[in-house]
């Protein structure tokens, strides 16, 4: 299990935000359980809404961040959905290089 921080700049982190990104960032803890934490920051100028996280894993930090410029859960949404991403292809390359095919000479 993984610990999860949440922090806002310029807006009030809600139980019903809280909620909203515990509940995506399951999808990025099915794919793996090597996650130790995440931290997700959510900052607010005059224009947009932005939502970044890091995620760490042993070895390896992943970023992801995105911006919303009408609501603060489409940027959520759209922030985990690259952070899936990006740890589907850490898993894939971890794998690749753990079955490596043997070649002798």
């Amino acid at each position: 299990m993984h610990t999860t921080k949440i922090s806002g700049h310029h807006i009030d982190v809600t139980p019903a935000i809280k909620n909203h990104i515990h509940e995506k960032l399951n999808k990025v803890s099915k794919l793996t359980d090597q996650i130790t934490s995440v931290n997700v920051t959510l900052l607010k100028d005059n224009k947009s809404q932005k939502a970044e996280a890091t995620i760490h894993i042993p070895g390896k930090e992943i970023f992801a961040a995105a911006s919303s410029e009408d609501r603060l859960f489409h940027a959520i949404d759209d922030m985990v959905d690259k952070l899936v991403k990006q740890v589907d292809k850490y898993k894939t390359k971890q794998y690749c290089a753990n079955h490596k095919p043997v070649t002798t000479h």
